[in-house]
């Protein structure tokens, strides 16, 4: 897959005119063509020419999961052999079999991770390389054929580090949404990074209203240091002078993502010190409970813990969310099934 003005050169050195970009597209995004044979309005010579270098569809499907509560894992297999994972959670729990509206789709962007966050299984096997935009865009066409639902909402809170796969990352969300591609909303798109600030700033001039979300985790350098690696290289001040030259280009409020662990980062003085960074930036916080990962140590707090660090937050003017994740019973933290795929641990 490629974006509009990447398809009009390659046709252009094809000898071909230029409305064949707009047939292509229409034919990827629009009639979700599965091969190029499929494309009949386009020369035979062309198509051949394009299938020899350019799969549709580069990723494959090896395995659900499905949840309790409508989550759907997807286990993807790439055309190297290795897996990476998408999933599709439903706005709220069904009830009584009742399918949700609305359907938010957690998308990777790297096979792995290289920035360790100490509470992430996406980084436990190591880093082995980034996702082409074709790969991320194909997560979504996949999980909306394999659900049969429309994907409404996007986060890139998958495997890897997005920013630090930015020129991929960048032609992915120009073909998600661009009218000629997948045409969702920027403003139903979230990029979640664990703080790359040189790549936050860049982000920021990217033409889209796109929003926001730090993996932050520890309100300050000594906590953070303790879970997140990446804080020694980018602290918390000058992360957060990145967040305040994000709120002058962008018109949204930033999420600050925290994960509650019991004796580390969860107790009411870090919650005083995190609702007077949100304060400064104007944040919304998004609370979750650790959700267990095998081979780590960190524990869950109790569920009175997590309300008691909500309502610091609450009582400072800071609009805070507690989630309670979906998913938990299919090991649908980042990177959990591809460990047990590659590890010959699932069970299919």
């Amino acid at each position: 897959m490629l974006t509009h003005s990447q398809l009009a050169e390659l046709l252009e050195e094809h000898g071909q005119p230029a409305y064949r970009a707009t047939q292509i597209l229409d034919w990827i995004y629009k009639k979700r063509a599965r091969s190029w044979d499929e494309m009949s309005n386009l020369p035979e010579v062309l198509r051949d020419a394009l299938a020899e270098k350019y799969p549709l569809r580069p990723l494959k499907h090896t395995l659900t999961k499905g949840s309790k509560d409508t989550t759907r894992k997807f286990l993807l297999e790439l055309p190297d052999g290795r897996y990476v994972e998408t999933v599709l959670i439903p706005a709220s729990p069904a009830l009584y079999g009742e399918t949700s509206d609305r359907h938010t789709l957690c998308v990777s962007s790297q096979v792995g991770c290289a920035y360790g966050c100490k509470f992430c299984a996406s980084g436990l096997d190591g880093f082995s390389r980034n996702l082409t935009a074709a790969e991320i865009v194909s997560q979504i066409i996949l999980a909306e054929e394999l659900s049969g639902e429309k994907v409404n909402n996007l986060v890139f809170m998958g495997m890897g580090e997005p920013l630090a796969n930015f020129t991929n990352l960048c032609h992915a969300l120009e073909m998600i949404t661009s009218d000629w591609g997948l045409n969702i909303g920027a403003r139903r798109i979230t990029v979640s990074t664990s703080g790359l600030v040189p790549q936050i700033k860049k982000l920021a001039e990217f033409p889209r209203q796109i929003r926001l979300a730090i993996s932050l985790h520890g309100p300050d350098d000594e906590t953070r240091n303790k879970i997140m690696p990446v804080n020694k290289k980018f602290p918390v001040a000058d992360l957060f002078d990145a967040l305040r030259l994000w709120n002058s280009k962008k018109n949204q409020k930033i999420t600050l993502e925290y994960i509650l662990i019991e004796g580390v980062n969860a107790s009411v003085e870090h919650a005083a010190v995190l609702a007077k960074r949100a304060s400064s930036i104007k944040a919304k916080v998004n609370l979750i409970p650790y959700n267990t990962v095998e081979g780590l140590e960190w524990v869950r707090p109790s569920d009175a813990d997590c309300t008691r660090f909500k309502s610091v937050l609450s009582k400072a003017g800071v609009s805070a969310t507690l989630r309670l994740e979906k998913g938990h019973d299919i090991d649908a933290a980042c990177g959990q099934l591809r460990l047990k795929k590659e590890k010959g641990q699932l069970a299919e």
